[in-house]
C-alpha cells in the first residue's frame, strides 16, 4: 500500500479549473498545482488570467495553459474543452467552479437574469461535464469531476432564488453523474462552500452588519479565504478518494452542522 503522502499527489495529471482566475476557483487551482497537476485554467478575463497563471506557476512549477471563454455559450464550453485537449492530450480532473450571482429578492428576479445565471451555473456545467466525461471515458482509466456548489442548494437564504435554484441542480447533477459514471471509475463529487471572501462577496464585507451576521452564524468564527477550499479540491481529485463518489463535502466553517 502505497504511503499517504502519495495517495493525495496529483502528479502526471490535468486538470481543468473553470473559474480559476480569482476566488474559490483560484484557490483550488493553487492546491491542485500544489498537488503535482498542470492545469488549464478558465475565465472570461485575459489579465486576470495571465496573473492567475503567473502566480499557480511561480507557487508550484507547474504548466499553466489558460483560456479566455464565456462559458454561457454552449460553444464556448467546446471551444475550452477542445483547446484543453490540443495543448494537453487529456482531461484526467474537472474542477467546475466558475459562477455568477444577482442578489436580488425572488419577486423581483427577471427572467433574463435567471436564464443568465443558469446558463453559467447549471447548463454550462452539465455540458462541460458531459464532454469530459466522454474524454475520460475513451482515456479508460477513469477520472474524477469536481463541481462546486453553495450551502445555499441546501438552506434557505434570502435575495438567493435563482443562485440557489442553480446550485440545487449542481448538487443533484453530481449524483446523477456519480451514480452513472460510475462503471467507468468515474467519480464525481461536490463540495459547498459556505460564505467565503471573493470578488463576487466583497460587497457585503464592506458592511459591518453583514460581517457580524455571518460570523454569528457560523461556529469557527470566521469567513472562508480562498486557499481553505483547497484541501477538499485535492482530496477528492486524488487516489485518497477512490471510494467516494456521489459525495458533498461541505466547507463553511460548520455553518450547516448549527
Amino acid at each position: 500500500m502505497e504511503p499517504y503522502g502519495e495517495m493525495f499527489s496529483l502528479k502526471g495529471k490535468i486538470s481543468l479549473v473553470t473559474g480559476g482566475s480569482r476566488g474559490i476557483g483560484l484557490g483550488c487551482a493553487l492546491a491542485l498545482a500544489r498537488s503535482g497537476s498542470d492545469l488549464c485554467i478558465v475565465s472570461r478575463s485575459a489579465d486576470q488570467l495571465k496573473e492567475a497563471a503567473d502566480r499557480i506557476s511561480e507557487a508550484s512549477g507547474h504548466r499553466v495553459f489558460t483560456v479566455c471563454a464565456d462559458l454561457t455559450r454552449l460553444e464556448e464550453v467546446e471551444r475550452v474543452y477542445q483547446a484543453t485537449l490540443a495543448e494537453y492530450g487529456r482531461v484526467d480532473i474537472l474542477l467546475y467552479a466558475a459562477g455568477t450571482n444577482i442578489r436580488k429578492p425572488f419577486l423581483e428576479i427577471t427572467p433574463a437574469e435567471f436564464d443568465l445565471i443558469m446558463s453559467l451555473n447549471l447548463r454550462s456545467v452539465h455540458f462541460l461535464s458531459q464532454m469530459v466525461a466522454k474524454g475520460m471515458i475513451e482515456q479508460g482509466e477513469g477520472g474524477r469531476i469536481l463541481l462546486i456548489c453553495s450551502i445555499s442548494s441546501h438552506m434557505g437564504l434570502k435575495n438567493a432564488s435563482a443562485y440557489a435554484s442553480s446550485k440545487g441542480g449542481v448538487f443533484s447533477l453530481a449524483k446523477a453523474m456519480a451514480v452513472e459514471l460510475a462503471d467507468h471509475r468515474i467519480n464525481v463529487n461536490s463540495i459547498s462552500p459556505g460564505y467565503f471572501r471573493t470578488a463576487m462577496t466583497e460587497h457585503r464585507f464592506k458592511d459591518p452588519e453583514q460581517i457580524k451576521w455571518m460570523t454569528d452564524r457560523i461556529p469557527l468564527k470566521r469567513t472562508g479565504l480562498p486557499e481553505d477550499i483547497g484541501g477538499a479540491a485535492v482530496f477528492l481529485a486524488s487516489p485518497a478518494s477512490a471510494y467516494l463518489t456521489g459525495v458533498n463535502i461541505y466547507v463553511d466553517g460548520g455553518w450547516t452542522a448549527a
